[in-house]
């Protein structure tokens, strides 16, 4: 079998089993300390639930790929650490980022931090991935502009990956759904940094799935009365935000040679798997801005929380949402051969309008009817 697929599959299961163990463990140290997440208003759960789930993914994605690197080593086969070696700079400054958000959503989840000091360190952290040289120097053709300057094109990535951290981190609100659309992205970005040879990016896709198998598991089928549920909270939502911020815009800059990809554009494949959050969170923003609201302050103003308006279960609500998700990545993929870009991006825009301004249309008449029953 090819050793770079046996490392992709070693990554994937060893994260499974590592995670596996960790997180039950998390579970008694949260119960042992009354580490909750109390139930209030905005919230759609019953009962106590830890919520440091997400502190479990960092130690275990970095010890699974120094251990398939040290056993690499004893095998005789270095082709790992030489290609690490040739990313050595993008993979350094990408786990400095990683640890250090990880430090920021730890301490939130224990005790708490202001959005602006989460919001700089999210800044600092977009700062670090740029020394390691992931930066947008192309649009590849959005609103038809390709070559960017360093000027422009490194205040744009730091916005972006702000912006992606941002969206993931808003998207978690009902179980399941940023571990589910994090990891229908991982599948997406694993598989393609396998075809183009990316395989180092590759494992660390495969062994980010891997941490989220056992956390679904106890996030989405947990039972609360048995204390076998939990949440990946801040610690969770933020590496995971920046993870695949890191792993996209990899994607965009290996993928430019698509020559290998079919000539899938770099821009669609890279972040079409994370549109569903990206759109969500600036219809989000831009309603709170509108009511003259924080955009930064919680609410229930997301697509889950619409759906769930409509009666809909959250566990369902979760499957659809990442069901949409997987559909538009492939549709948007197989569209761009043939689409332009820009004009592909402006449909999907123009379809999520119009399907929440649908969705807005039916919640008021699905209150009327009850006020009305009442």
């Amino acid at each position: 079998m090819n050793y770079w697929l046996i490392n992709c599959i070693a990554a994937f299961l060893i994260s499974v089993f590592f995670a596996g163990v960790l997180i039950p463990q998390i579970l008694l140290v949260a119960f042992r300390r009354n580490l909750f997440d109390q139930p209030d208003e905005r919230k759609i759960h019953r009962g106590a639930v830890p919520r440091l789930g997400g502190i479990a993914f960092t130690p275990v994605i970095c010890s699974v790929l120094a251990l398939l690197l040290g056993v690499s080593t004893l095998l005789g086969r270095l082709e790992l650490c030489a290609y690490m070696a040739r990313n050595a700079a993008t993979l350094a400054f990408g786990f400095c980022s990683l640890f250090t958000l990880y430090l920021v959503g730890m301490s939130d989840d224990l005790i708490g931090v202001r959005y602006r000091a989460k919001f700089i360190m999210q800044i600092l952290c977009a700062v670090l991935l740029l020394a390691g040289g992931l930066w947008l120097n192309s649009l590849h053709g959005v609103l038809w502009i390709h070559t960017l300057p360093w000027w422009l094109g490194m205040p744009l990535t730091v916005i972006v990956i702000v912006y992606i951290v941002n969206a993931i981190n808003l998207i978690d609100g009902i179980d399941g759904l940023a571990s589910g659309l994090a990891a229908a992205a991982l599948i997406i970005y694993g598989c393609a940094f396998f075809m183009i040879g990316r395989y180092v990016y590759a494992i660390l896709s495969f062994s980010t799935l891997g941490v989220l198998v056992p956390f679904f598991y106890y996030n989405v089928f947990g039972d609360v009365k048995k204390r076998k549920k939990i949440f990946m909270g801040d610690t969770g939502s933020l590496t995971m935000g920046l993870l695949l911020s890191f792993l996209s815009l990899e994607l965009y800059q290996a993928s430019a040679d698509t020559s290998k990809l079919l000539d899938v554009n770099p821009f669609i494949l890279a972040f079409t798997p994370l549109l569903i959050p990206c759109m969500d969170v600036v219809r989000v923003f831009m309603r709170r801005i509108r009511h003259h609201g924080n955009p930064f302050l919680p609410d229930k103003t997301h697509i889950h929380h619409k759906l769930l308006a409509l009666g809909i279960k959250p566990r369902l609500c979760m499957v659809l949402i990442v069901a949409i998700a997987l559909v538009i990545s492939a549709v948007n993929i197989l569209l761009s051969y043939a689409v332009n870009v820009t004009l592909l991006l402006v449909v999907d825009v123009l379809v999520w309008t119009l399907v929440n301004i649908w969705l807005s249309r039916k919640i008021s008449s699905h209150d009327n009817t009850i006020s009305a029953a009442k």
